[in-house]
């Protein structure tokens, strides 16, 4: 009895010890997972959770959100998930997304997850119309997606009509011109054969690079009132705040770099932005929903925190990242120079190969019409023979016949003729018979020419014979070197470097002089990307100018007026942030 309730108690006891979970899905911008969280947790921890699932260390862009009431809202790292305002059903969903944007991609986005993660976000924001991408930025943005999607154009594999089914362009974009799917494709990989040699994180980073410049990239727009009443839009990004007319979310009337505001300040629902100077008028605004206010502020927080960041040196932990990232950098360029090299080697000896096929194919070719040749010298020299022996026969035979009409003559001559009719008549029958002996010598004599005539075509025809032999023997000898030949260049990438494209474990060794190269190479990066930003330039002004003629007027939004209208006075986001500063 007393060993039954021991084994109840211990039974309820482990019961109690067993944690209470939930089920919460995560979704990212190109995978969903699903984890099961327990009830206490907070939301670091599951944010931690999701940022080692998916091996990122840059953790500080990053956040959870979610909905409430058409609302967004991001979840709070020191408060209980349960305790926000989330549906009750599960799982719970939250989606994985940059809350903070960087000022300079190139520079801030070490790792190459993290690249991926912003190259996948801001493009579906330029696809959804939620940042403002002008036609020839928008073609080019293209060109670099289907690089990362596809890698190197090969006309081969890429054939008309390969980008019909992917989303590339803006729908607005596409309904402002009068040009085909097949229009716009053209000139998608038009600049898409360009960007041969670049790899997937390469080519986002070059679409980020593009992008970060677009006058809406990383803005978070709120509506809001000033104190007198007016309404307005609040943008909040990573240089600062900034004040819009709610038509123009392109150009703002004012801007507060981080640098320049001394504070913000929050009470119930009114914001305070207190200018460094004091001489500027402080500024006030408010917004009629207490949960866009806490947002405001978090963003608020959040930018200047990573503002200030940017202008301090690196922390330990990131420059480990960046020392990583450079190795991990250099160490795929030395894979990728080694692969190319031996692609190079394979096409090369792939087109050795294919030349010696073709010689081959030549000589046989030329052996087998030797070989007919030979073949119709050989019918011809017969022919030629029976004919001169069926002539030579023919020859004889008027001879004999000649002899027999002269044999005739003789005997006609011989014959004594009694009366002067038969002499007459003998003598006619004599001429005859001379006449019929000249033409029977005569006959006798051109076929013997032509017996001799068809004896020398005879031996022309076998010199011919020989002649041909000769050559195929000539041709065959030609054939075993080259098949000998052909056996030994296919054989050569055996003496080379191994061919197979599956990637060993490599290590590297990096030293001083690696690091001085890969400086170097660093900088003329940078001057080759100031050349190249200037031909692209002209690139886009060139895109620009050739579809301007199949443009619709009458389908350009307010932004596509405004855009042009900042282009044509020269106008781009950071000089217009400073006027307006």
């Amino acid at each position: 009895m007393a060993g039954a309730i021991a084994s109840r108690m211990s039974f309820s006891s482990l019961k109690r010890k067993q944690p209470k979970t939930f089920t919460v899905r995560i979704a990212t911008m190109d995978a969903e997972m699903e984890f099961s969280c327990e009830v206490k947790w907070k939301g670091k921890d599951l944010f931690d959770l999701v940022c080692r699932t998916l091996g990122l260390r840059e953790t500080w862009f990053f956040g959870l959100q979610y909905t409430i009431k058409d609302t967004v809202a991001w979840l709070k790292m020191d408060k209980k998930v349960l305790d926000h305002d989330v549906p009750t059903e599960e799982p719970k969903t939250f989606h994985f997304l940059a809350k903070f944007y960087p000022e300079n991609a190139e520079e801030e986005l070490v790792q190459e997850i993290t690249q991926h993660l912003f190259f996948l976000q801001v493009k579906k924001q330029i696809l959804d119309e939620k940042i403002f991408c002008p036609p020839e930025a928008s073609v080019l943005l293209a060109s670099y997606a289907v690089q990362a999607k596809y890698g190197d154009y090969d006309p081969n594999v890429h054939k008309r009509g390969f980008l019909a089914q992917e989303e590339l362009l803006p729908k607005r974009v596409i309904n402002l011109y009068q040009m085909t799917p097949e229009m716009w494709e053209e000139r998608i990989t038009a600049w898409y054969a360009e960007h041969r040699g670049r790899a997937r994180d390469e080519a986002e980073m070059e679409y980020l690079k593009i992008a970060q410049d677009l006058e809406m990239y990383g803005v978070n727009y709120f509506a809001i009132r000033n104190k007198k009443g007016t309404e307005l839009l609040l943008g909040v990004d990573a240089l600062g705040l900034h004040i819009y007319d709610p038509d123009n979310r392109l150009t703002p009337k004012i801007s507060f770099p981080w640098n320049e505001i001394r504070n913000i300040s929050y009470s119930d629902k009114e914001f305070t932005i207190k200018p460094l100077d004091k001489k500027i008028d402080v500024f006030k605004f408010n917004s009629s929903k207490l949960r866009v206010n806490k947002l405001i502020l978090q963003l608020c927080i959040g930018n200047h925190d990573l503002f200030m960041r940017r202008r301090k040196a690196d922390s330990l932990e990131v420059q480990q990242m960046k020392a990583q990232a450079r190795e991990e950098k250099a160490r795929k360029q030395m894979e990728r120079q080694r692969l190319a090299r031996e692609k190079q080697m394979r096409e090369e000896a792939e087109r050795t190969r294919d030349e010696l096929e073709r010689r081959l194919m030549q000589l046989k070719e030329e052996a087998t019409m030797a070989n007919e040749a030979l073949m119709r010298s050989e019918e011809t020299a017969d022919l030629l023979a029976e004919k001169a022996q069926i002539t030579e026969e023919e020859a004889k035979l008027l001879a004999q016949k000649a002899a027999e009409a002269e044999q005739e003559m003789q005997r006609i001559k011989a014959t004594a003729i009694r009366t002067e009719e038969e002499k007459r008549l003998m003598e006619q029958k004599v001429l005859e018979a001379e006449m019929l002996a000249l033409k029977m010598a005569e006959e006798s004599e051109r076929r013997a020419k032509e017996a001799d005539q068809l004896k020398q075509d005879l031996q022309e025809a076998r010199e011919s014979e020989r002649r041909a032999k000769q050559k195929l023997l000539e041709i065959t000898s030609k054939s075993s070197y080259t098949q000998s030949m052909n056996s030994s260049t296919t054989a050569l990438p055996t003496d080379l470097p191994s061919f197979n494209l599956i990637s060993e474990s490599l290590s590297f060794d990096f030293k001083d002089t690696d690091m001085k190269r890969l400086s170097m190479e660093i900088e003329k990066e940078k001057v080759e990307y100031m050349e190249k930003s200037k031909h692209l330039q002209e690139q886009l002004n060139e895109l620009k100018t050739e579809i301007e003629a199949l443009k619709l007027k009458e389908r350009e939004t307010a932004l596509d007026i405004l855009h042009n209208e900042n282009s044509s006075r020269g106008n781009s986001k950071h000089n217009t942030i400073k006027k307006v500063s």
